[in-house]
């Protein structure tokens, strides 16, 4: 049974940017509950190392932003997203200054000082704004603070929602998120938090795979509730790789930034030829996609097991000055950067679909938001450019602050919410059956749904997934809740829907990269992929399909 019933205003669930910016904005008008599943800095944010892109050179402009933005997104953003977050990319720097935020500066003519900007990626002009090499932390730890500090913020570490309430759940009328069930990972019990607005901002999902840069507790938990909860999502086959992880057994998920590769860094084979220009005249400056099949490919080709990223043609203070912290993690692991190529590979990155929202951050479902990686906005398309996601959470948390606030006091109050139901469950003598299907699901994701696919791994893939969720829906029903069985359950749910969407996709767009259909179908219109849900209420208020 459960502990305790929390009821409050807002519940936001997830503490990155995305969640924490939200909390700050919200908080002068409400009370805020807001729930990090670990410790509160561990999330995708806190890693983040290049930056947030915003056009703040007198030399760019929100049209060039607009433009590559496109280019990148391979036909699928959706124009109106896109011109929506670049325009209010100052506005969201400005105030992340105003919270304390070190970004780093550089002096100018005037005597002043002006944000230092890198240029990454895709990118055509220098408009990242960052904190040296870790701006990520840089965003957490100071929103961190500022939200302990308010007096009308609760956060709780540790606490993992098992599924959201909604009214149609209950056998209530209308269609409306009334709070979560929560396990208390402390105490192991399951609580019920009420609210009258839940907010998603639980990140991506890219720990479906076996290698992936993210933080463990990516597993798409927001992505599979809200689709749980009769929320469509769409475009899931767009998972990006990032293309340099650091390459050491011991290393775990630590990124090179795609900064290097901007500020000059050269990719190289083994025997130290650049082979870039085999495959995109940007070279190392090519969009993630293009640089991460290209790394795939000459891994593949040569029974490799890495490629090497050198900048160690730039004077070694040059190096130190912009990457610190890569430096420092490299000496760790025996790589001088300044003296040396280091070994890197692709790894699972980005989830560049999700739980599709309106540019107020509102879902299918009254009264819940999503926010951020969790959210499919149309802003990325087919590939995430680099540094558009952080500005993404901040843009758009700031959007449902705004969408939600003025509905504070007319918001109905919660109804008295069952206790969760534990009556009929035993404790698990067999967490083995977690674990194993836990590796099974990694593994199989990354031989037949990763950087490069076909019709056959992607249906082999498939029918290993329906077999897991059944036995994952099995101990589900019969045994008490654990965080990795919560976990599971949502990454197979999350799996399922990225290999159906893949399957959907005729083309190679983008991320999406298929050996059975390796050219755009430039002769058919350009749609999302958007999945249904059987208990979908169809609301009519968020215009996604495409024609």
């Amino acid at each position: 049974m459960t502990t305790s019933l929390v009821s409050t205003d807002v519940l936001i669930i997830g503490c990155g940017a995305a969640g924490l910016s939200l909390a700050l904005r919200l908080a002068k008008a409400a009370r805020v509950v807001a729930l990090a599943k670990g410790p509160l800095h561990e999330g995708s944010t806190y890693y983040a190392q290049g930056g947030v892109s915003a056009v703040l050179d007198a030399g760019d402009s929100i049209e060039s932003h607009l433009h590559d933005t496109l280019i990148a997104g391979a036909g699928l953003c959706h124009a109106d997203a896109v011109r929506f977050t670049v325009e209010h990319g100052r506005t969201v720097i400005e105030w992340l200054s105003e919270q304390g935020v070190p970004f780093t500066m550089e002096s100018n003519a005037e005597g002043g000082a002006d944000y230092h900007l890198h240029r990454e990626g895709g990118h055509s002009h220098r408009r990242i704004v960052h904190a040296a090499d870790a701006t990520g932390r840089a965003i957490q730890t100071t929103l961190e603070k500022r939200a302990s500090q308010h007096p009308n913020i609760t956060l709780h570490d540790h606490h993992s929602v098992v599924d959201l309430i909604v009214s149609r759940k209950l056998g209530l009328a209308g269609n409306r998120c009334l709070g979560a069930y929560v396990l208390n990972r402390d105490s192991g019990q399951v609580e019920v938090i009420a609210a009258r607005f839940v907010v998603l901002a639980t990140g991506g999902a890219s720990r479906v795979y076996l290698y992936s840069s993210n933080p463990d507790g990516s597993t798409g938990d927001g992505i599979a509730m809200a689709w749980r909860a009769g929320c469509r999502v769409a475009n899931m086959e767009f998972m990006q790789f990032h293309p340099t992880c650091l390459y050491h057994p011991q290393a775990k998920n630590f990124l090179i930034s795609e900064a290097v590769r901007g500020e000059g860094g050269h990719l190289l084979l083994p025997d130290g030829t650049r082979f870039m220009r085999n495959f995109d005249t940007r070279m190392e400056l090519a969009p993630r996609d293009i640089v991460a099949r290209a790394i795939d490919h000459e891994m593949k080709r040569l029974g490799a097991e890495c490629m090497y990223l050198d900048i160690s043609h730039k004077p070694a203070n040059f190096v130190k000055d912009h990457f610190p912290n890569i430096y420092a993690k490299c000496l760790e692991y025996g790589f001088d950067m300044t003296r040396q190529p280091i070994p890197v590979v692709p790894a699972a990155h980005y989830t560049c679909g999700g739980v599709i929202t309106d540019l107020r951050a509102r879902t299918d479902v009254e009264g819940l938001y999503a926010v951020g990686e969790v959210a499919f906005t149309g802003l990325h398309g087919a590939n995430r450019m680099a540094s558009n996601s952080l500005l993404e959470c901040l843009v758009f948390a700031a959007a449902a602050a705004e969408d939600i606030r003025p509905q504070l006091e007319r918001a109905p109050a919660p109804p008295a919410l069952p206790a969760w139901d534990e009556s009929r469950v035993t404790d698990s003598d067999e967490e083995v059956v977690v674990s194993h299907n836990w590796a099974e699901l990694r593994q199989f994701m990354w031989d037949y749904v990763g950087i490069v696919r076909t019709n056959k791994r992607l249906q082999r893939a498939q029918n290993r997934v329906e077999l897991l969720l059944r036995e994952i829906d099995e101990y589900y029903g019969n045994f008490r809740i654990s965080s990795n069985l919560i976990e599971l359950r949502n990454l197979a749910q999350v799996a399922e829907l990225i290999i159906r969407s893949a399957l959907a996709r005729k083309e190679s767009r983008g991320l999406h990269y298929t050996l059975d259909y390796p050219l755009a179908n430039e002769a058919a219109p350009v749609r999302d992929t958007v999945l249904v849900p059987t208990n979908f209420a169809g609301a009519e208020v968020l215009p996604y399909w495409r024609d």
